[in-house]
């Protein structure tokens, strides 16, 4: 089965930083594209940012200048730094896959979750 585990999340100050990680195992081939996306309560689950092999990172627009994704395909793993964090940023991070899997379809995988919350 393939699983998505992420790791890094927590408490930080506004104005912090921290770093999550994703490492993807199981049955996958093909990586198209890794992402990070999040939900906060009463909200709808949006993209933070991706990374493909074919066009440039995309970020959401609230975002831009503080985060940085990065990808280890070797490893199966994706990184989001995360710098002057806001209050706002504060939700459910998750970690997604876009792959081929055994039978060459594309599928998205989602890893489970990790809080990060922001707050004095």
């Amino acid at each position: 089965q393939v699983q998505l585990v992420e790791s890094g999340g927590g408490w930080v100050q506004p104005g912090g930083s921290l770093s999550l990680s994703c490492v993807a195992s199981g049955g996958i081939f093909g990586i198209n594209a890794m992402g990070w996306y999040r939900q906060a309560p009463g909200k709808e689950r949006d993209l933070v940012a991706a990374i493909t092999s074919a066009v440039s990172p995309v970020y959401a627009d609230s975002v831009k200048g503080r985060f940085t994704i990065s990808e280890d395909i070797a490893k199966k793993t994706v990184y989001l730094q995360m710098n002057n964090l806001y209050s706002e940023d504060t939700a459910v991070y998750y970690c997604k896959l876009e792959a081929r899997d055994s039978g060459w379809e594309i599928v998205d995988y989602w890893g489970q979750g990790i809080q990060v919350t922001v707050s004095s």
